[in-house]
């Protein structure tokens, strides 16, 4: 009798399922222009132009800060903050 129980709901959880998954989410609504395609390539030329949009191979430049410290001062650093970490979790 438990068997035939799971076995009936596990058919309705399948059924229900598959009911529920033909229907797309959200509604699919066709997409209809009000522009032509001249249109739309002459807005992108006006944006391009006065700076709205980056035209292609374009990405922001990250400049590196300026160091004024020699590679030996940066490693003495790099040891004395690893010393004092040791320390810290050492428990001293």
């Amino acid at each position: 009798m438990n068997i035939k129980n799971i076995v009936v709901a596990a058919s309705l959880l399948a059924a229900a399922g598959a009911a529920l998954a033909e229907a797309p989410y959200p509604p699919e609504t066709p997409f209809h222009s009000t522009q032509t395609r001249a249109d739309v390539k002459a807005e992108l030329q006006r944006a391009r132009a006065n700076g709205e949009i980056a035209s292609r191979n374009e990405y922001p430049i990250v400049r590196q800060p300026v160091s004024h410290l020699s590679r030996a001062q940066v490693q003495e650093q790099v040891q004395q903050a690893s010393g004092k970490q040791d320390s810290l979790y050492s428990g001293a």
